[in-house]
């Protein structure tokens, strides 16, 4: 208590509060958060490890699995390490600066990994509705320009959020409740006008994940198309089991983005709490399931994680 009474006189220092009203859990939570978080990065990890050592794996879907385990990574990391760190040893002191850091990785990450998710979409749609020509338009050098442009449009969006925010003053309380720097509860915290910090925020959620969830469905809706137009049962069956992954694995992102987001600006009647889990949910479950699905789904993969698992 001490510690936490130092750390709020400290005006270059927050407080985490982890998650408010089940402090006395805070033990038993981190219990899944650790192994969600394990199973996360060993499984993604793995799927790295397997694709840079098969040189058959080398190509453009694969390419696009193992950005995607970065990003996967990344969003996870931003965010676990020190909710662990609160829950286990009380440490809740994190610097302006290292908020406002954190707050930007985590939030670019996931910009980054939306961006892959479209890439997958469209790589699903090339191979479905023009596979002949599939070899020609995806390389292995254009998806890692794409990738390039995702990096570089998360960075363009993002940015602004920490440099706004780190414009404005803060108040005498510094205490934010939650596990994480989640850009509006550190907005909350400022004694300045944020009108322009919560406007933006909104309209770049809404045009990023808007834009990019109209790309995703206008590939799928060619390939419904596509895939209606095939006689033979077994090519048909054959094409839409080449999309189960990818739907599965935007089906588990974008749900929890959503659920998350709306609930905490517009559901005044869930408890703190409740907020505060589905949050971290949204960087644990995908993580820990997306090597999952992927590894059950994709065969040559599978036959290739399994085969590094039995060698050991």
């Amino acid at each position: 208590m001490a510690a936490f009474n130092l750390t709020t006189s400290d005006p270059s220092t927050l407080i985490l509060l982890g998650i408010p009203g089940l402090e006395a859990a805070h033990i038993w939570i981190s219990i899944p958060f650790s192994m969600f978080y394990i199973i996360g990065l060993f499984g993604n990890f793995m799927l790295l490890f397997v694709v840079g050592k098969e040189e058959t794996l080398h190509k453009p879907m694969y390419l696009l699995i193992c950005m995607l385990a970065l990003t996967d990574i990344g969003t996870s990391t931003s965010v676990v390490p020190k909710a662990l760190f609160i829950f286990w040893f009380n440490f809740k002191g994190i610097t302006v600066a290292g908020c406002l850091t954190q707050m930007f990785f985590l939030h670019g990450v996931s910009i980054m990994q939306s961006a892959v998710l479209v890439t997958m979409a469209f790589d699903r749609y090339v191979a479905i509705c023009n596979p002949l020509r599939y070899a020609t338009i995806l390389t292995n050098a254009r998806i890692a320009k794409l990738g390039l442009v995702g990096l570089i449009r998360a960075v363009f969006f993002i940015l602004p959020l920490p440099l706004l925010l780190s414009r404005l003053p803060f108040c005498a309380n510094h205490i934010i409740p939650h596990t994480y720097c989640e850009h509006i509860a550190v907005a909350k915290m400022s004694c300045g006008d944020t009108t322009v910090n919560r406007t933006y925020s909104l309209v770049m959620a809404f045009l990023v994940i808007g834009s990019d969830l109209t790309l995703v469905a206008l590939s799928y809706g060619l390939i419904i198309r596509a895939v209606l137009k095939i006689s033979s049962k077994k090519a048909y069956l054959k094409a839409l089991n080449t999309c189960t992954a990818h739907i599965c694995v935007m089906m588990t992102s974008f749900t929890l983005f959503f659920f998350s987001t709306l609930t905490h600006r517009y559901g005044q009647r869930i408890t703190p709490h409740v907020h505060i889990i589905l949050a971290n949910l949204f960087f644990l479950i995908p993580p820990m399931l997306n090597p999952i699905i992927y590894g059950v789904k994709t065969k040559e993969l599978h036959d290739k994680v399994i085969k590094y698992i039995c060698r050991r």
